[in-house]
């Protein structure tokens, strides 16, 4: 009787309207009388692309019951860059995905994210990521090698018999088939292709050309790098960096160097993010070295000793995406950062694509029919586009935040993040990892939940038919 009565309680509670985390603590309740459909289609599904997302995806549909098959263009896999970050929102799928195990020996847990004035070092925001940030979520903060990230997606999709056909490149889709057609000829069907073809997608142009604009280049450039921690441990000027796993950003104008260690411990992974609105095609990476210790001279003297010990590094372009209006046409959908490439300033492009995954899963829980998946798609890229289109602007809007040049704004910059470095309660903060609001939309967003929500709007619930 009582599970009943709580069963009705929550139903009666309504979502409020407004922004509001007053019903967070009745999550426990609905979780537990989620269910997941067993009478639903299983469609044999075509994914495009073996990077995180379409990795991901993959994984989120197979473990749904669908049949997945991977085409992917290198015929060899591996991932280009140093470290990456795996955010609460994203760590809570891929645990629900099985990858706990697989990511396991490779995550590092930072404590902290400490924001700091570029000339000096001197914290000026900061952000505790321990237990109680943890419990609020749902999940850790991570971060981790971005090879041995996606190595532990590629286990864990062939562990669960995905079949990953690579050297295969995708030259067109027929999204009525739907179908795609490699560049050997071959002509593939399915039931459903997902493209996640990355930013440089062939998919966007083909299926939404009339709609696709170009990535856009807000001015920045970055350097990535690895430091060997041997060369910092016995220098005190640097060793206190290893002291214990955390994120440091240095922040200044029009410039940010964002720094932790990967490899459990093993490396300092660096990114340097400066201005540049220059041609790529005309870069010199043999200068690359050079070049990026004169964006950082007269900086901290201890940020600018680690960037003397870098060896290599490469310059990578940024680049943003303008929103797209749609990801899906007939039976094919773009996804990723084919639909929603962004800076990589809220270091939430790889969740994205992970929430994007999961959430098209959920969305196929809603498929009465193999003939209704346009409208099942409909309403998933609604969803995910609202979200992916402002996780855009906030990324946008920290490369402002963290780039003023000394003086007034600077300064009141600084001034509001002063209660989050002295342990004191605040409302509000330029720091948009300790913001309060930010950090709920931010972490405490649930893809399936969201997925959910919409279909009852507009009519589907999970035993309705479209």
């Amino acid at each position: 009787m009582a599970s009943m009565a709580n069963q009705y309680a929550t139903a009666s509670l309504k979502d409020p309207t407004y922004p509001s985390n007053c019903l967070e603590f009745i999550k426990q309740f609905r979780e537990k009388g989620t269910s997941c459909p067993t009478d639903r289609p299983k469609l044999e599904i075509i994914v495009v692309g073996a990077g995180l997302g379409g990795l991901a995806t993959a994984v989120a549909l197979k473990t749904h019951g669908h049949s997945v098959t991977i085409y992917e263009q290198t015929p060899e896999l591996g991932e280009v860059g140093a470290g990456i970050q795996i955010p609460p929102n994203s760590t809570k799928l891929l645990l629900k995905l099985g990858l706990g195990p697989y990511l396991k020996p490779y995550v590092t847990e930072p404590d902290s994210i400490s924001f700091r004035r570029w000339s000096n070092g001197k914290t000026i925001g900061f952000t505790e990521l321990t237990q109680k940030f943890c419990e609020l979520f749902g999940a850790p903060y991570h971060v981790i090698h971005r090879t041995d990230f996606h190595s532990a997606l590629y286990r864990r999709a062939l562990d669960l018999g995905i079949d990953i056909t690579l050297g295969s490149k995708v030259v067109d889709y027929d999204s009525e088939s739907p179908s795609i057609t490699l560049e050997n000829g071959s002509l593939v069907k399915a039931d459903l292709i997902v493209a996640a073809d990355g930013i440089k997608s062939i998919a966007r142009g083909i299926l939404h050309g009339s709609i696709e604009k170009p990535l856009e280049r807000p001015g920045f450039a970055a350097y990535r790098a690895t430091v060997d921690v041997n060369l910092m441990k016995d220098d005190p000027d640097t060793a206190w960096l290893l002291e214990k796993p955390a994120l440091n950003i240095w922040i200044g104008d029009k410039r940010h160097v964002m720094t932790y260690t990967i490899g459990a411990g093993k490396a300092f992974n660096m990114v340097l993010s400066h201005p540049d609105e220059s041609d790529p095609s005309t870069w010199d990476q043999s200068t690359a070295l050079r070049d990026m210790r004169a964006e950082f001279g007269g900086w901290d003297p201890r940020l600018t000793k680690i960037i003397g010990f870098i060896d290599k590094t490469i310059k990578w372009p940024l680049l943003t995406g303008a929103p797209m209006s749609r990801w899906a046409s007939g039976k094919t959908v773009i996804l990723g950062d084919a639909a929603h490439a962004m800076l990589p300033y809220m270091s939430q492009g790889a969740a994205m694509a992970v929430e994007d995954g999961v959430a098209l899963a959920q969305a196929l829980t809603h498929l009465a029919s193999r003939a209704d998946l346009p409208g099942v798609l409909s309403i998933f890229e609604t969803v995910r586009i609202e979200r992916t289109s402002q996780m855009q602007e906030a990324s946008l809007l920290n490369g402002q935040l963290w780039h003023f040049p000394d003086g007034p704004l600077q300064q009141a910059r600084d001034a509001a993040m002063v209660p989050e470095t002295q342990g004191v309660t605040f409302s509000h903060s330029p720091n948009q990892w300790s913001d309060p609001a930010t950090q709920m939309w931010c972490y405490g967003y649930d893809s399936e939940r969201e997925i959910d929500e919409a279909f009852k709007k507009w009519g589907f619930g999970l035993g309705d038919s479209l």
